[in-house]
């Protein structure tokens, strides 16, 4: 299995799709040079036998030696043996190169989408970002794949020339100046085979990000009968990518034409020229044989090296993909970084007026709920959010502290849980810091154990996309057991428990108080049973703190929070219900 350390996700040189390349390739040199060696082997290997063919059949065979034609068939099979020993090696080598240049590269994109995610959306859509992560990624690693084969066929190549030179001086010069002069001619068809490519690849990731969009907010596209307008538009795109792959397709039929023909006809006249130099006396019947493997193997070279070409250029396609998406970044703010606070300072929201308390549990109701959604996105530091000031902790703007630092200390769980395909384990504890006790203690303080009962496995009960088979209270309970067991020092709980009924939510609220007793957490929700195990109760107005004080206080002398409790009561879901 290919692992890649997390810190090489943020090694990226952004450049330019040169320098990307590059930086791709320094992450993996060891194994790049593995397979450059092996490459080697294998296609040297493989140029061998001509030479060792057409000596045994001049000092062996013709000779009538029997001692050479022994030695000469050992030789073989040796060198058989060699190039399919070095050939299984070689290719496990492509396959990890490739594997690690696309995933690295998939990395990159999925850590620059959630790391700035908001500036990314801004500028591009969703299915665009999946294009990229999922289309270029590949085509960037077939790049390093060829690695391997590439290597070997420069260094064989110039081997096999040498070799040529020694049986005969005119055929070494005609490689020499011939194996350049058909490389370069092959290439200056890839320079349109390139404008086709990235017009082509333009227009398929346009008809890829509609189709994720699309599918994304098909419910809306039903709801507003928008299902008709959307298939006459995929259609237009559709028609423009086939046209497209149309010019795409015509460019790469005269590139792989001239790969069979222009290499075709420099073995022809290799071949001419030995069978000319054979008539004159200048070679014997064993080197003729040699020379006519020789141009049969460095068609194979040719071959490489041109879809070496190739691939490269599609490679730079792919990277200018993803540079493209990389360049859509969060403003990093001020330059120089203040220190983080002390741990437990308090966290304080200037457009609001709320001061989270450190050490306590304080329970938030709104009279506008987008109010709390607002704030949820202010406490997260999403750019775009409401508020002219960011938050301060301990005193100190957010916008003057590293942001992975900040959330590492501030973690802001959303209400629409997120769950990815995996397991039960791996939904909880994405990371895999924490043993199985701890997960299972997580599990209980978000009372859902229960998802353990749907499977025989346990904590490696599979988990589908996006929670599909599990109910709403099910996925909710989940994300919330993920958050409490990271522990941060600050969590804000934005509606943790609207998707459960009363007894669940009784059960949840007595768990979460005692699981995070002593470190400051935030719950917004119109809960009468969650708000009345909180230490602290604020009530915003109109986007500003109208009230303070406990659950109890509050219902006594605060008319507005007392309607927006029962009005949640009333609102609360049958048992059973979404759980």
């Amino acid at each position: 299995m290919i692992t890649i350390p997390d810190r090489a996700v943020h090694a990226a040189d952004e450049r330019s799709p040169g320098h990307y390349l590059a930086s791709l390739g320094r992450r993996q040199w060891r194994t790049l040079a593995l397979a450059a060696a092996v490459g080697v082997v294998w296609m040297a290997s493989r140029a061998a036998v001509p030479a060792v063919l057409g000596n045994t059949l001049d000092a062996g065979v013709l000779a009538r030696n029997p001692r050479h034609v022994l030695v000469g068939a050992l030789t073989l099979a040796g060198a058989g043996l060699l190039t399919a020993g070095s050939g299984v090696v070689r290719h496990r080598l492509a396959v990890a190169n490739w594997l690690q240049a696309a995933l690295r590269t998939e990395q990159v994109v999925g850590h620059h989408a959630a790391h700035h995610g908001p500036a990314v959306a801004a500028r591009t859509t969703t299915g665009e970002v999946v294009s990229v992560a999922t289309s270029d990624a590949p085509r960037i690693g077939d790049l390093f794949d060829l690695v391997g084969r590439g290597s070997g066929a420069v260094v064989s190549g110039a081997l096999v020339t040498v070799l040529l030179w020694r049986v005969e001086p005119v055929l070494g010069i005609s490689v020499l100046t011939g194996m350049p002069l058909l490389v370069g001619v092959l290439a200056l068809l890839i320079n349109p085979l390139t404008g086709a490519q990235r017009a082509h690849r333009q227009v398929e990731g346009e008809l890829t990000a509609l189709g994720a969009d699309t599918v994304a907010g098909l419910r809306v596209l039903k709801g507003i009968g928008g299902e008709t307008q959307f298939s006459n538009r995929y259609g237009v795109r559709s028609q423009q990518v086939r046209l497209a792959g149309v010019r795409v397709a015509g460019v790469q039929s005269l590139l792989d034409a001239a790969h069979v023909l222009l290499p075709g006809v420099f073995v022809v006249a290799l071949t001419w020229l030995a069978a000319d130099a054979a008539i004159a006396g200048r070679l014997e019947p064993g080197q003729v044989v040699t020379v006519f493997g020789y141009a049969a193997f460095l068609r194979t070279v040719m071959e490489t090296l041109t879809e070496l070409l190739s691939k490269a250029v599609r490679s730079r396609i792919g990277a200018q993909r993803v540079l493209s998406v990389l360049a859509r970044k969060v403003d990093p703010g001020p330059s120089e970084k203040a220190a983080l606070p002390a741990a437990f300072a308090p966290l304080h929201d200037p457009a609001s007026g709320l001061t989270v308390t450190p050490r306590l549990l304080t329970g938030l109701v709104t009279d506008d709920p987008d109010d709390a959604v607002a704030l949820a996105e202010r406490l997260a530091r999403l750019p775009g959010a409401a508020g002219t000031e960011a938050p301060r902790l301990g005193g100190t703007s957010a916008d003057r502290l590293d942001p992975a630092a900040y959330r590492d200390r501030v973690l802001v769980a959303e209400a629409e849980p997120r769950l990815f395909t995996g397991t039960v384990r791996t939904a909880v504890d994405p990371w895999a810091r924490h043993t199985d006790a701890e997960v299972l203690a997580a599990l209980e303080t978000a009372d859902a154990l229960d998802v353990l009962d749907l499977d025989d496995e346990g904590l490696a009960a599979p988990v589908e996309e996006r929670g599909r088979g599990l109910s709403g209270g099910q996925r909710q309970r989940l994300a919330l057991a993920r958050v409490v067991l990271r522990d941060p020092e600050v969590l804000v709980l934005v509606e943790p428990t609207s998707a459960v009924d009363a007894h669940t939510e009784d059960r949840i609220a007595d768990r979460l108080a005692a699981a995070r007793g002593g470190r400051t957490t935030l719950v917004m929700t119109g809960s009468p049973l969650v708000l009345e195990r909180c230490d602290r109760v604020v009530r915003l107005g109109a986007a500003r703190v109208a009230a303070t004080g406990t659950h109890a206080e509050l219902l006594a002398r605060d008319p507005a929070y007392r309607a927006l409790v029962v009005r949640d009561l009333e609102a609360q879901p049958e048992e059973g219900e979404g759980s």
